[in-house]
C-alpha cells in the first residue's frame, strides 16, 4: 500500500483520506489532506510547531479528535501546516505540526475548514497498510 493523502467528493462537505504503513502515519497523512484543501501544502513552510496532545476511547474517535484539534489551531493561530509526526500509544495521540502563519497572497487559501465529521470515519488496516478517513465540514 502506497503512504498518500487524498480527496474524495461528499455533498456540500468534502472527504479526506490519509493512508500510510501504521495507524500513525495514515494519521499524518489525513492531516496534509487537510491543509490540501485549505492551500497547497509545498506552499507552507514547516518554520513553527505546535504539540496537540488527545486522548479518545477508539481509534475512529481519536481521529475525528486530531483533525478538530488541527482545525482548532488553524483558526485561532492562522496558521497552516505542512509537516506532521503522530505518535499512538493505546486510546492516547502526541502530536505535532509545523507551518507559518497564513499569508492569503502566498497561499491563497481555497475553502475555510469547520470541522471534522462523524460521515463516512473510518481508521482500519486495508491492503497491507491502514486507511484513515472522514468527511470534513467546509
Amino acid at each position: 500500500m502506497a503512504t498518500g493523502w487524498e480527496h474524495f467528493p461528499h455533498a456540500a462537505d468534502m472527504g479526506l483520506r490519509g493512508r500510510g504503513a501504521t495507524p500513525a502515519e495514515a494519521f499524518e497523512q489525513a492531516a496534509l489532506a487537510l491543509t490540501a484543501l485549505v492551500a497547497d501544502p509545498a506552499s507552507v513552510q514547516p518554520r513553527d510547531s505546535i504539540t496537540i496532545d488527545c486522548a479518545a476511547p477508539d481509534r475512529e474517535l481519536l481521529f475525528a479528535d486530531w483533525l478538530n484539534r488541527l482545525v482548532y489551531e488553524m483558526a485561532t493561530r492562522r496558521m497552516l501546516f505542512s509537516r506532521f509526526a503522530v505518535r499512538l500509544d493505546g486510546a492516547r495521540l502526541h502530536g505535532r505540526a509545523w507551518g507559518e502563519p497564513l499569508d492569503p497572497a502566498r497561499h491563497q487559501p481555497a475553502v475555510e475548514v469547520k470541522g471534522a465529521t462523524y460521515t463516512a470515519l473510518r481508521v482500519a488496516p486495508e491492503a497491507g497498510g491502514w486507511i484513515a478517513q472522514t468527511v470534513v465540514d467546509v
